[in-house]
C-alpha cells in the first residue's frame, strides 16, 4: 500500500466532481506527464468543464492533455449508493480512494488506454494475465449506439482470450454521472478471485470511460466536441490484488482496524464471514465499524461534521450506524468508537496530513455524538422488543413505531430495518413509504417558504366554552423557554412533566381513551412544546407515559386555540385522562426553528439598516428548513442591497452577540424609539428579545439601543447567542404585490453549500465567457457552447444560491447567451453559402431543386434553402440532411410565382410523411423530420410530388 501511495509525487488539493460522490473532499493530483513540479487546485467540478468544451481557455486546466490523480471519494447517496452494501460482504466501502488517468481532447483514445491499463496491471505490478476478465459496451439499438467493438478488438489484439471478453449493455458498461452530463461507453477489467477453482468470482477493479456525449436535459444523447478518457481503479481493490488478499478487509487498510476492535470490544476475532456463515452478524459489525470509523475520520478531517441537513445529516447516520453495530454487536465499552480514530490517522495521516492535524477535534466530536446517542439506542432497544412482544407471528413491525424511533430518538430507518432483520423480523415498507411521502410533502411546502396547512384537528368554540365552562385553566407552556447553553457549545433541553387534561378525536369529540394507532388531539395542564405562532413553525417530539417508559407517543404538531394547546398525537397504545406523561421535543427540530427565527430578527434589523427606518415588516414564517420574510420597500432591492443585508448579519453573527429576553409591561415598550412589532394584540406583560444589549437597558427611556440594534417583541424561542447561526443568505425573492416582496433564506451549513453552489457557477460563467471571447471555429463547437450557455442558464435560474449574485449572473448568461447565438447565426450563413454554392454547381436552373446536403442542424438547412431561393429567385426548393441514426431533416421554400396548388406545407408533409415523420411551416416556408434507410427513394418522390402539382 505504501509503494503505491509514493509513487505519486506531485500532490495537491482540490475535489471530485462525480455526482456520486455526496460532498466533495479534497483529492491528491499527480501529474506525472507534465513536466513540471506544481500544484493545482480544482473546484467542483473538477474536470466537466473540459468535457463540455466550456474551460476558460486563459486556465491552467485549459491546457490539461494527461492527468493521473488519486481521489478521496465518499458514497453514500444519489445514483451510486453503497450505504446498505457495507458490510454485508467482502468490497463495498462509503469512503474509498479512488485511482485514475485522464486524457482530454484525444491526446489518447481507447488503444492507448487499455494499452497502458493491460501494461500497468500484467507488467509492472505483475498480475497474472489469466486473473484478468474484460467487458465492453455492447451496443443500446433503441439509441442509436453500436456495440463498442472497438474495445473488444483492442482487448483481443493485447491477448485476452476471447472467452474472457465479455458484453454487456447500458446498465454495466455504459457510464453515466446522472440524469444529465457527460458520458460515453466504457470497458471493465475485471479480476478472478476463485484462481482458477471453480467458477470465476469477479470484482470490478478498474472502469476505463470514453466520454464522447453529452445527455441532454431531455434525455437525448449528444457528441461532445471532443473525445476523452476518463478511468476509475479502486485503491482498496487493487491493495487487496497486490497482497493476495481474499477481500479489501484483510489489507494493510483495514487489519490495523480490525486488531483494535478486537482487542477492544468483547467479541472473537474477525473471520471474514459474509452471510449465514456470519452468526451473530459479529463479522458484518467488524467491517461496519472498521469501514464508518474511515469515512467519519476523513470528513471531519475535510470539514464536514455530523448534524441535520445534507451531507452532515448523512455523516450523522454514518456515525449512529457504527455506534449501534459497535456497541451492540460487538459489545463494545462506551466511549470505544472514538478510540479507533488515532489508528484511521496512524494509517492514512501519511497521505493525507489534515488527519494528523485535526486528530483532537475529531475523536473529542466522536465521543461527544457516541455519548448522545448511546441512551437513544438504548431506548430504541427497548420500544422495538416490547412491540414485538405485542406482535403475532406474521405481522409486519408498524412504520408509524419505525417512523418514531427515527424523528425522536435519531435512530436511521436503516439501522431499524437492520435490527428487525436480525430478528427475523419484517418492517411495513409501504407504510413506510407513505409516511415518507407525507414527510417530503410537508418539507416541500417548507423549501417553497409556504406555512404548512392547519391540522385537522381543533377546539372550536363549542369545545372551547366547554373547557371554561369546566373550569379548566389555559395550558401553562412557560416550559418552552426553558433551554440552556452548555459550555461546549450545545442547548439541553429539559422534558417537562404533565397530566393528560382532555382527549379528542378527529372530528373534534372529547373521549376519555384512545389508542390502536389513531392520530388524536391531546390537552394537557403544561407543555414545554412551542404552538405554531408568530410564523415559527410549532415543534414536535414525542411523548411517554408513567409506567410505559418503552412505549414512545409521536407529537406531530401543536396549535393554539383561546390559551389552550391542543398537540397532536399519534396513540400507538392506550392514552387516558389523567394519566401522567412526560414530554420531550425534538430538540434539533427546535434549534433549528431557534436559528431561524433569531436569524429572521437579524434580517429585519439588517434591512432597516439597508433600506431605512420605515422599512416594514409584512409577515414572515420560519421552520428549520428555511425562512421566508415579507417586506415592504419602496423600490425593488439592488443586488447591492441583498449583498449588503448579508453582510451586516454575518458580522452580526461573527460577534457572537448575546441574545437577552425578558417579559416587561406593555406599556414600558410603547414609547420606545426603533422598537418593531407588528400589527397584532401583545399579552401584558409580553416578551422582549433585545440582540446584543440587555432588555432592561434597550427599554430605558432615554435608550437608542432599538435603533442600532435587534429590539423586538416576541413570543418565539431564540438563540442565547447569535453565533450559532453560521451564517445566512437570501437565496430567492418573490413580488407579492406592489411594494412586498418575499424574500427566502437559508442558514448555517444550508448558506454555506449555497455560497459554494455561487462561486463554483460563477467560475462556470466565467469559463464560458472566454470562450465565447476566444471564439469558434465551426458551427457544431459554437452549438455545443450556445447549448452550455443554456444549461448553465437553467442550473443559475434554479439552483439554491445567493440572490444578488443569481441576478449578476443571470444578466451576464443573457448577455453571452445573445452573443452565441449571434456567432451561430453569422458562422451558419457563411456555411450555407458555402453549401448553396456546391448545390448550384451540380444542378442547372430549374423550377426545382432537390437534394440532399450535409448539415448539423435545422437552423442551418434552411438557411441553404434560402440562399438558393435568393440566388435563383424563381426555383422552389427541398433539402434533406441525414443526421445519425438514421433521422433525417427536411426544409423547403416555394417561389411566389409557382404553381398555387404547391406549397411549402404540403410538399414538406408529404415528403416527412413518407419518412414517418412530420412537418410543420407555412405556403412559402417549412421544415420537418423523419427517418430513412432510403434517401435516393425519398428524392424521388419529392421531386414526382412537386412535377405532379403543375
Amino acid at each position: 500500500m505504501l509503494g503505491i501511495y509514493t509513487s505519486l509525487t506531485h500532490q495537491c488539493f482540490g475535489s471530485c466532481w462525480q455526482p456520486w460522490t455526496l460532498f466533495s473532499l479534497a483529492a491528491k493530483m499527480v501529474l506525472p506527464e507534465c513536466g513540471c513540479c506544481a500544484f493545482y487546485s480544482f473546484l467542483e467540478p473538477q474536470f466537466k468543464p473540459i468535457f463540455l468544451g466550456t474551460v476558460d481557455p486563459r486556465s491552467e486546466m485549459a491546457r490539461f492533455r494527461r492527468v493521473a490523480n488519486s481521489q478521496k471519494c465518499v458514497r453514500t447517496g444519489g445514483r451510486h449508493n453503497d450505504l446498505e452494501d457495507v458490510g454485508r460482504d467482502l468490497s463495498h466501502h462509503t469512503f474509498f480512494e479512488m485511482l485514475g488517468n485522464w486524457a482530454f481532447g484525444g491526446e489518447y483514445f481507447k488503444e492507448e488506454a487499455c494499452s497502458m491499463a493491460w501494461e500497468l496491471l500484467t507488467h509492472i505490478y505483475e498480475i497474472p494475465q489469466d486473473r484478468l476478465w474484460v467487458t465492453y459496451f455492447g451496443g443500446n439499438p433503441p439509441e442509436g449506439l453500436a456495440p463498442d467493438y472497438e474495445s473488444r478488438d483492442i482487448w483481443l489484439s493485447l491477448g485476452v482470450p476471447s472467452s474472457r471478453v465479455l458484453s454487456f449493455g447500458p446498465s454495466e458498461n455504459f457510464w453515466e454521472m446522472g440524469e444529465i452530463g457527460p458520458c460515453g461507453p466504457c470497458t471493465e477489467i475485471h479480476y478472478d478471485l476463485s484462481g482458477g477453482v471453480g467458477p470465476p468470482q469477479l470484482v470490478e477493479l478498474w472502469n476505463l470511460v470514453f466520454m464522447q456525449y453529452n445527455r441532454e436535459a431531455d434525455g437525448s444523447l449528444q457528441l461532445l466536441p471532443q473525445r476523452h478518457v476518463d478511468t476509475g481503479m479502486g485503491l482498496e481493490r487493487l491493495v487487496a490484488v497486490l497482497q493476495n488478499k481474499r477481500s479489501t478487509y484483510d489489507t494493510d487498510l483495514f487489519s490495523p482496524l480490525l486488531t483494535a476492535i478486537q482487542q477492544g470490544c468483547r467479541a472473537p476475532p474477525y473471520q471474514g464471514q459474509v452471510g449465514k456463515a456470519d452468526g451473530g452478524h459479529t463479522d458484518m459489525a467488524y467491517r461496519v465499524v472498521a469501514d464508518h470509523i474511515r469515512t467519519l475520520s476523513i470528513c471531519m478531517a475535510d470539514g464536514v461534521y455530523p448534524g441535520m441537513s445534507g451531507a452532515s445529516l448523512v455523516l450523522r447516520q454514518i456515525l449512529r450506524r457504527a455506534i449501534r453495530f459497535s456497541s451492540e454487536v460487538l459489545q463494545a465499552p462506551p466511549g470505544f468508537l472514538s478510540s479507533l480514530v488515532p489508528i484511521v490517522v496512524e494509517t492514512l495521516g501519511d497521505a493525507y496530513p489534515e488527519l494528523q492535524k485535526n486528530t483532537t477535534q475529531i475523536t473529542s466530536l466522536v465521543a461527544e455524538e457516541e455519548t448522545a446517542f448511546l441512551s437513544s439506542l438504548e431506548r430504541g432497544r427497548r420500544v422495538i422488543d416490547r412491540t414485538l412482544q405485542q406482535l403475532g407471528p406474521s405481522h409486519l413491525f408498524p412504520a408509524e413505531v419505525a417512523w418514531s424511533l427515527s424523528g425522536n430518538l435519531g435512530l436511521p430507518l436503516d439501522l431499524v430495518g437492520l435490527m428487525l432483520e436480525e430478528k427475523g423480523v419484517q418492517l411495513d415498507s409501504a407504510g413506510l413509504e407513505q409516511l415518507a411521502q407525507e414527510e417530503a410533502q410537508r418539507r416541500s411546502q417548507a423549501q417553497q417558504a409556504k406555512p404548512a396547512k392547519k391540522a385537522e384537528l381543533r377546539l372550536d368554540i363549542h369545545a372551547l366554552s366547554q373547557l371554561q365552562r369546566q373550569g379548566v385553566p389555559p395550558t401553562d407552556d412557560s416550559s418552552k423557554y426553558n433551554y440552556s447553553l452548555l459550555p461546549n457549545g450545545s442547548y439541553e433541553f429539559g422534558a417537562c412533566e404533565a397530566e393528560i387534561i382532555q382527549l379528542y378525536t378527529l372530528d373534534g369529540a372529547a373521549t376519555d381513551s384512545v389508542g390502536g394507532g389513531q392520530r388524536c388531539g391531546l390537552l394537557l395542564d403544561k407543555t414545554n412544546f412551542y404552538a405554531e405562532q408568530g410564523g415559527q413553525a410549532c415543534d414536535r417530539g414525542y411523548l411517554i407515559c408513567k409506567g410505559q417508559q418503552d412505549v414512545l407517543f409521536p407529537v406531530i404538531g401543536a396549535q393554539i386555540y383561546g390559551g389552550f394547546i391542543l398537540h397532536e398525537v399519534i396513540a400507538l397504545e392506550t392514552l387516558k385522562v389523567g394519566d401522567q406523561v412526560q414530554l420531550h421535543v425534538d430538540e434539533e427540530w427546535r434549534l433549528g426553528c431557534m436559528k431561524k427565527h433569531t436569524a429572521t430578527h437579524l434580517l429585519s434589523w439588517a434591512l432597516r439598516q439597508e433600506l431605512g427606518p420605515n422599512t416594514q415588516q409584512c409577515g414572515s414564517h420560519l421552520s428549520p428548513e428555511r425562512l421566508r420574510f415579507d417586506v415592504a420597500t419602496l423600490a425593488p432591492l439592488t443586488s447591492e442591497q441583498l449583498q449588503a443585508v448579508e453582510e451586516t448579519i454575518r458580522v452580526a453573527v461573527g460577534q457572537d452577540k448575546p441574545v437577552y429576553m425578558a417579559e416587561v409591561a406593555l406599556e414600558l415598550t410603547t414609547q420606545i424609539p426603533g422598537l418593531r412589532s407588528l400589527d397584532e394584540v401583545y399579552p401584558d406583560p409580553v416578551r422582549v428579545v433585545s440582540v446584543g444589549v440587555p432588555v432592561a437597558i434597550a427599554l430605558a427611556p432615554t435608550s437608542q439601543a432599538a435603533l442600532q440594534t435587534s429590539v423586538e417583541l416576541c413570543c418565539g424561542t431564540h438563540l442565547l447567542r447569535t453565533g450559532a447561526i453560521g451564517d445566512l443568505t437570501i437565496v430567492g425573492e418573490k413580488p407579492l404585490s406592489k411594494g412586498i416582496v418575499r424574500l427566502v433564506a437559508v442558514t448555517g451549513e444550508q448558506a454555506q453549500q449555497a455560497r459554494d453552489v455561487g462561486q463554483n457557477l460563477a467560475q462556470e460563467v466565467e469559463a464560458a465567457s472566454a470562450r465565447l471571447h476566444q471564439g469558434s471555429q465551426n458551427v457544431v463547437e459554437a452549438q455545443h457552447l450556445s447549448k452550455a450557455v443554456g444549461r448553465l442558464s437553467d442550473t443559475v435560474d434554479t439552483a439554491v444560491m445567493p440572490q444578488w449574485q443569481r441576478r449578476e449572473l443571470q444578466a451576464i448568461l443573457k448577455r453571452l447567451q445573445r452573443r452565441a447565438n449571434t456567432a451561430i447565426r453569422k458562422l451558419e450563413i457563411g456555411l450555407a453559402t458555402a453549401k448553396s454554392r456546391e448545390i448550384l454547381e451540380k444542378h442547372p436552373v430549374g423550377p426545382f431543386i432537390v437534394d440532399t446536403v450535409p448539415t448539423e442542424s435545422l437552423s442551418l438547412l434552411v438557411k441553404v434553402v434560402k440562399q438558393l431561393c435568393e440566388q435563383v429567385p424563381g426555383a422552389s426548393v427541398l433539402l434533406l440532411s441525414p443526421q445519425a441514426p438514421g433521422k433525417v431533416l427536411c426544409a423547403c421554400q416555394v417561389a411566389q410565382d409557382a404553381v398555387p396548388t404547391l406549397t411549402a406545407e404540403t410538399w414538406a408533409s408529404a415528403v416527412c410523411s413518407h419518412m414517418g415523420g412530420k412537418a410543420w411551416g407555412s405556403r412559402a416556408v417549412a421544415q420537418g423530420s423523419g427517418n430513412t434507410s432510403d434517401l435516393e427513394a425519398v428524392l424521388n418522390m419529392a421531386r414526382a410530388f412537386a412535377l405532379n402539382q403543375q
